[in-house]
C-alpha cells in the first residue's frame, strides 16, 4: 500500500502541512485529546500561521514557555487546555531534540520493528498505550511506515478495515464510521459504569 495523502475534514493547507512536515503530524497527535480531531490536527497549521513559518523541534523546544503559551492561548486557542498543551508540545519537542537531533522523522524511520516503533512513541511525554498504538497505526496506514510487526504493535488500531481512530480517516464516510465507533465505545462505558 502506498503512502496516502492526508485528507481529514480540515483546510487543505492544514492537510498539506501534515503531509510534508513530520513535526506538524506529531504535534497534531499530541493535541488529539479532549478536543475534536479536526481541531487537533488543524492546530499545527494555525501555529505556523501565528509564527509566520513552519517551526522546527529545536525552535519549539527552546521557545520561551510564556510566549508559547500566549501563542497557544490566543483566541481561538489551539486547544481547550492551552497551558498544558503548550507545555506538552514543548516537552515532546525537547525529547525529539535530545534523542533524534531535532529530526522528528527519525522517531519512526530508524525503528527496526513494530515493537521498537511503539516503544519510541510510548516514550514521548503524554503518549500512553492507546495514543501510542493509534500513532503507530496512523504512521503505518497513512504514511507507509511499516516496519515488521507494526500492525501487532498498533493493536486493534492496526487492523485492516478497522474504523477506530484518526489512522482510519481518509474521507467523510470513514470519518463517520470512526465517529460511530467512538460513540458506541462511550455508550458501552456508560452502561457498565
Amino acid at each position: 500500500m502506498e503512502r496516502m495523502t492526508f485528507s481529514l475534514p480540515i483546510a487543505p493547507e492544514a492537510n498539506a502541512l501534515l503531509d510534508r512536515d513530520p513535526l506538524a503530524l506529531l504535534v497534531g497527535m499530541v493535541l488529539d485529546q479532549q478536543i475534536p480531531l479536526e481541531k487537533a490536527f488543524s492546530s499545527p497549521y494555525v501555529l505556523t500561521q501565528r509564527l509566520g513559518h513552519e517551526p522546527t523541534a529545536q525552535e519549539l523546544a527552546e521557545f520561551d514557555p510564556e510566549e508559547l503559551l500566549k501563542i497557544f492561548a490566543t483566541p481561538p486557542a489551539l486547544h481547550r487546555f492551552p497551558k498544558a498543551m503548550a507545555a506538552r508540545t514543548q516537552e515532546v519537542c525537547r525529547q525529539i531534540v535530545a534523542r533524534y537531533d531535532g529530526d522528528t522523522a527519525r522517531l519512526w524511520s530508524e525503528a527496526t520493528d513494530g515493537r521498537e516503533l511503539f516503544r519510541r512513541v510510548a516514550e514521548l511525554p503524554g503518549f500512553g498505550r492507546q495514543k501510542s498504538q493509534i500513532f503507530v497505526a496512523l504512521l503505518g496506514k497513512q504514511y507507509g511506515v511499516r516496519p515488521e510487526g507494526w500492525r501487532a504493535a498498533a493493536g486493534a488500531y492496526g487492523d485492516e478495515g478497522s474504523h477506530m481512530s484518526v489512522a482510519d480517516i481518509v474521507d467523510e464516510a470513514s470519518l463517520t464510521k470512526v465517529r460511530d465507533y467512538k460513540k458506541s465505545v462511550k455508550a458501552a462505558a456508560k452502561s457498565v459504569g
